[in-house]
C-alpha cells in the first residue's frame, strides 16, 4: 500500500523578514491582507500613465510615492497584527502627540458660555445632586482669557444667590463628622460642607482679583453684591474687610464710591446689628490706622445706621445709659422658699429645651430685641469714639461730617459727654476765626493758602458747629432742667452767630451747598470751593437758618429769650436782607415772620420811631449781643424791601409788619 504523502504547507513571510518567528503568524486571514498587498513591479502599464512636465513626458512621481508609502504601511501593519499591547500602546502615543485644535477666541467664549449656562442650570434646579459641579465654575474662572473669567465670575455669583440658604452653615469638628447619622442627614451635611467650601474658595478668589487692576471692578462688583444681599451667610467679615481696603484712601476711585454705597444699603437693612456692629468695627480701625486720612463718604456712611431711629438709650465714649428697670428685672433672684422645686433631672430637661429653642430662634432668623440692643449699643460707642477722636485730632476736611453726625445723633449723646463735646466745638470755632486773620510771616502768594482756603469753609464749620451745640441741648426730654443741671453756657455760640450775620450776607456763595457746581475761572486765577467728595447738601444759607431757628425760636417757653437779643438779631437780619439774593432774603423774611409772631411785644418798638426805649447808638458790630443797644435804632431797611423787584420780598416784608401792628398792646 503507497504511503500517502503530507502535502507541504507554504510559509507566508513578509518582505525583507530575517528566518526568526513572525508574532501573530497562525492568524486566520494573514494571506488575505497577503493578497491585497501591492505587488511591486507587476501592476500594468496602464496604471502608470505619463504626467508631463516643462522636462517632457515622465512618471507620476506622486503614485510613486503612495505605492512605496502603502507597502511600508503594510510591512509595519504586518509586524504589529499579533502584538496587541503593543498595538494599543502606539494609538496611546499617537493620540497624545497629535496637537488640540486651537478655537478662535471667539469660539473659545461661545463654548464657554454654553459650559457655564449648562453647569449653572444643572446646579440651580437641583443643587443637592450637582453641588459638585461648581467646582468646574471655579475651573473656568482661573482662564487666561479676561472675558471668560469675568463671565465665570458673574455665573458663580448668581448661582451662589440662587442656593444660599437662609441661615449660617455651622463648620462640622470631629465629633459631629465621627456621629452616627441617618442617610438624609449625612446627605445634608454633605451638601452644606460642600457648598461651604466652594463659597469660601470664591470669596478668597474676589479678594484676591479686587487688587488686580483688569478685574478690580467685576471683583468688586460681586462682592458688594454678596454683601447686600446675602449678609447672613458665613464670610461676612472677608466680604466686609474687601470693602473696607477699598475705603482706606483719600480720593476715592469708582469701585470706592460703590463700596460705601454698599456698606449704607447694609447699615439700612441690617435689622439684628450683627453686621452693622463688624463693618463700624472694621472703618474705625481703618481710620485709626490710617491716621484719619480718608475720605468724608466713609465717615458719612455712619448716618445710615438703624439705630438712629431704633435706638432709644443715650451713650457716650465708653458708657451706656439704660433704665434701671429694665436692668435690675433679670438679674433679680428669687428666695429659695419662693422658688419651684424641681428634681436634676428636670432641671436638665429644662436646660436642653432652652438650648434646643434658642437653636430653632436661630433657624427661623427671629431678631431678638435685646441681642439688637446691645450690638447697637456697642456700635453707638463705636461711631462717638471715632467721632471724637476725628474732634480732638482736628482733622480739618472731615471736621463738616463730624458735626453733621454730632447733630444727627444728638439724641443719643450721654450727659456726661456734652462737657467735652462743647470744649471742643468752641475750639473750633476759635481756631476758624484765628485762620481768617492775615498772617504777617506768610507771603501772600503761596499756593497752600489757596489750597486750604479751598479745602476748608470756615463758614460752614462755624454754623454747624452753633447747630451742633444746640441740637445737644434740644435732643435731651427736659431741655431746661438738662441746662440747669450741666450750668451749659451757650452764649459762646450765640455771639458767634451774631458776629457772622453781616459777613454771611455778603458771601456770593451763600445759596450754594458744598456740593453744588462752580463755574472754573477762565483765566485760572480762583480756585473752585466745591468738591465731589462732599455729601452734606444743605447751603449756607440753611444752615444759617437753622442756627438761627435754635437762637431765636427755642423749643422752650418764650420767656427764655431775653428781649435784647430777639431786637439785635433782627435789626441784624433786617440789615442783611438788604444784600441777600432774593431767595435767601425771602426765606429770612419767613423766620422773621415767625419771630415777630411768637415775640411781638418784645420787638414792636422797633417799627416805632416815637417809642424809642433806649439811648445812644446802635452797634452793629459790637463784640457782644447784649452791648449792642438795639433798642437806640429803627427797622428802616423795611421801607426799602418794599421797593423790592421781587413781589415774593414785598409780600414777605408786608407779613412781618403785620404781626407787629396787629400787636401793639403785647408790648
Amino acid at each position: 500500500m503507497a504511503v500517502e504523502r503530507n502535502t507541504k504547507r507554504r510559509r507566508l513571510s513578509p518582505p525583507n523578514e530575517s528566518k526568526t518567528a513572525v508574532p501573530g503568524f497562525a492568524q486566520w486571514d494573514i494571506e488575505q491582507n497577503y493578497e491585497q498587498r501591492s505587488r511591486k513591479g507587476k501592476k500594468d502599464k496602464s496604471e502608470k500613465l505619463l504626467v508631463r512636465t516643462t522636462d517632457g513626458w515622465k512618471e507620476n512621481q506622486r503614485l510613486k510615492d503612495a505605492e512605496q508609502k502603502d507597502i511600508d504601511e503594510d510591512a509595519d501593519s504586518f509586524l504589529a497584527s499579533g502584538d496587541e499591547a503593543e498595538d494599543s500602546g502606539v494609538a496611546d502615543v499617537e493620540s497624545k502627540a497629535a496637537p488640540k485644535p486651537l478655537l478662535s477666541p471667539k469660539e473659545h467664549i461661545r463654548q464657554a458660555k454654553e459650559d457655564m449656562a449648562r453647569i449653572a442650570g444643572h446646579v440651580s434646579e437641583d443643587p443637592e445632586e450637582n453641588i459638585a459641579q461648581l467646582s468646574q465654575l471655579g475651573q473656568l474662572a482661573q482662564s487666561e482669557n479676561l472675558t471668560v473669567k469675568k463671565l465665570a465670575l458673574g455665573t458663580q455669583l448668581a448661582t451662589y444667590k440662587d442656593i444660599i440658604p437662609g441661615y449660617r452653615i455651622r463648620p462640622q469638628s470631629r465629633e459631629d463628622m465621627q456621629a452616627k447619622v441617618s442617610k438624609d442627614v449625612r446627605k445634608l451635611r454633605d451638601y452644606e460642607q460642600t457648598l461651604l467650601t466652594g463659597y469660601k474658595e470664591y470669596v478668597q478668589m474676589l479678594s484676591k482679583l479686587a487688587g488686580d487692576s483688569q478685574m478690580s471692578g467685576v471683583a468688586i462688583a460681586c462682592a458688594t453684591t454678596l454683601l447686600t444681599s446675602v449678609p447672613h451667610f458665613n464670610c461676612r467679615n472677608e466680604l466686609i474687610a474687601l470693602v473696607v481696603r477699598k475705603l482706606s484712601t483719600r480720593n476715592l476711585s469708582a469701585d470706592g464710591r460703590k463700596c460705601a454705597e454698599a456698606l449704607e444699603q447694609l447699615f439700612r437693612d441690617d435689622e439684628e446689628g450683627h453686621a452693622s456692629l463688624e463693618a463700624v468695627g472694621q472703618l474705625t480701625r481703618m481710620m485709626k490706622g490710617k491716621n484719619f486720612q480718608i475720605n468724608e463718604i466713609v465717615l458719612n456712611t455712619f448716618l445710615h445706621l438703624r439705630l438712629l431711629s431704633e435706638f432709644t438709650h443715650k451713650a457716650s465714649t465708653n458708657h451706656i445709659d439704660k433704665d434701671d428697670t429694665q436692668d435690675a428685672q433679670p438679674r433679680k433672684k428669687l428666695a429659695k422658699k419662693d422658688r419651684e422645686h424641681r428634681t436634676k433631672r428636670e432641671r436638665k430637661v429644662m436646660k436642653e429645651r432652652k438650648v434646643v429653642a434658642k437653636e430653632m430662634q436661630e433657624a427661623d432668623a427671629v431678631v431678638s430685641y435685646e441681642d439688637r440692643d446691645k450690638n447697637q449699643a456697642e456700635t453707638l460707642k463705636l461711631v462717638f469714639v471715632a467721632y471724637f477722636r476725628i474732634l480732638k485730632a482736628k482733622v480739618q476736611h472731615l471736621m463738616g461730617a463730624v458735626l453733621e453726625g454730632l447733630a444727627k445723633y444728638s439724641h443719643l449723646i450721654n450727659q456726661d459727654f456734652f462737657g467735652d463735646v462743647l470744649e471742643v466745638l468752641k475750639d473750633l470755632i476759635s481756631e476758624a476765626e484765628a485762620s481768617l486773620l492775615p498772617d504777617e510771616d506768610e507771603d501772600d502768594g503761596e499756593e497752600l493758602d489757596i489750597d486750604a482756603a479751598a479745602e476748608r469753609n470756615v463758614t460752614r464749620e462755624s454754623l454747624l458747629c452753633i447747630i451742633t451745640a444746640f441740637a445737644l441741648l434740644q435732643g435731651q426730654h427736659d431741655v431746661a432742667k438738662s441746662a440747669n443741671t450741666l450750668s451749659l453756657d451757650l452764649n459762646f455760640f450765640i455771639t458767634h452767630l451774631y458776629r457772622t450775620l453781616l459777613p454771611s450776607a455778603l458771601n456770593s456763595d451763600i445759596e450754594l451747598s458744598a456740593k453744588s457746581a462752580h463755574l472754573s475761572d477762565p483765566n485760572g486765577l480762583a480756585t473752585p470751593t466745591a468738591k465731589d467728595t462732599k455729601v452734606n447738601v444743605a447751603t449756607t444759607t440753611v444752615l444759617l437758618l437753622r442756627s438761627l431757628h435754635s437762637v431765636l425760636l427755642p423749643p422752650t417757653a418764650t420767656k427764655s429769650v431775653p428781649p435784647v437779643r430777639i431786637a439785635a438779631f433782627t435789626k441784624q437780619l433786617m440789615s442783611a436782607s438788604l444784600h441777600l439774593p432774593q431767595k435767601s432774603t425771602i426765606a429770612v423774611l419767613s423766620l422773621l415772620r415767625e419771630v415777630t409772631k411768637t415775640h411781638a411785644g418784645k420787638v414792636a418798638a422797633l417799627w416805632n420811631t416815637e417809642e424809642r426805649r433806649g439811648d445812644g447808638v446802635f452797634d452793629a458790630t459790637g463784640a457782644a449781643v447784649e452791648s449792642s443797644n438795639p433798642f437806640a435804632a429803627t427797622v428802616w431797611e423795611g421801607e426799602l424791601l418794599r421797593l423790592h423787584f421781587d413781589p415774593r420780598v414785598r409780600e414777605a416784608v408786608l407779613g412781618v409788619e403785620q404781626n407787629v401792628i396787629i400787636k401793639p398792646e403785647g408790648r
